[in-house]
């Protein structure tokens, strides 16, 4: 029996009877803006980076970057997802016209004419949006467009931001310059040499002057 359970231990080998652990799922991280620029699709020089600001928040995270379609009816993502929140104020991202502002397939489209991006001019689109505009309108970089409805059949928490040059679409993060697309967070840095508020230089004779309580 003991030559049995030798051989037996040989040929199961030297993990027999202890758990294997379970494979290893390949997660991936959501991209932060610079990073989705750079997949495919990326930044498209030949559009001026025109943006003032994002769309929603101040850096937001791209849920679902742009994905261009290999045929002009085929798969693929017409622009990004950045996270929002229902309620959250969608602002214009440069100076425009607002050619549309309604409900397009069941969900609130705001869509606004660049000013100065050529002919035909740069459109940009904004969705799922609770307009506070009209079409007509004029708007300035950041001026409110309208607030990100509660849901929407594209996307929970998000806001999808498209851009278009007539019929044909491009990424809209080409609109963002670099210390936009880029920005990090801040940071304080010392500076030396200057004086605290508050903190004013005291000569050595009035230091050693002995305390006197203030006039009545």
């Amino acid at each position: 029996m003991a030559v049995l359970s030798v051989v037996l231990t040989v040929l199961a080998g030297p993990g027999a009877g202890r758990p294997r652990p379970a494979p290893a799922t390949a997660v991936r991280a959501l991209p932060d803006p610079a990073e989705a620029a750079g997949e495919a699709g990326a930044v498209d020089p030949m559009v001026p980076a025109v943006a003032r600001g994002w769309p929603v928040g101040t850096r937001p995270v791209v849920l679902r970057g742009w994905e261009p379609p290999a045929t002009p009816y085929g798969p693929g993502h017409r622009g990004v997802d950045l996270a929002a929140d229902g309620g959250a104020p969608v602002r214009a991202v440069a100076a425009g016209r607002v050619s549309f502002a309604g409900p397009v397939a069941g969900r609130g489209v705001v869509s606004v004419e660049l000013t100065g991006t050529g002919e035909p001019p740069l459109r940009t689109t904004y969705a799922p949006v609770e307009a506070a505009v009209r079409k007509g309108d004029e708007v300035t970089a950041g001026e409110l467009l309208g607030t990100v409805e509660q849901t929407g059949p594209h996307c929970t928490a998000c806001l999808h931001w498209g851009l278009l040059r007539g019929e044909v679409y491009l990424n809209p993060l080409s609109l963002l310059p670099p210390w936009l697309l880029n920005a990090g967070p801040s940071r304080l840095l010392p500076v030396l040499g200057v004086p605290l508020p508050g903190r004013a230089e005291i000569s050595p004779a009035r230091r050693a002057a002995p305390w006197r309580p203030p006039p009545p």
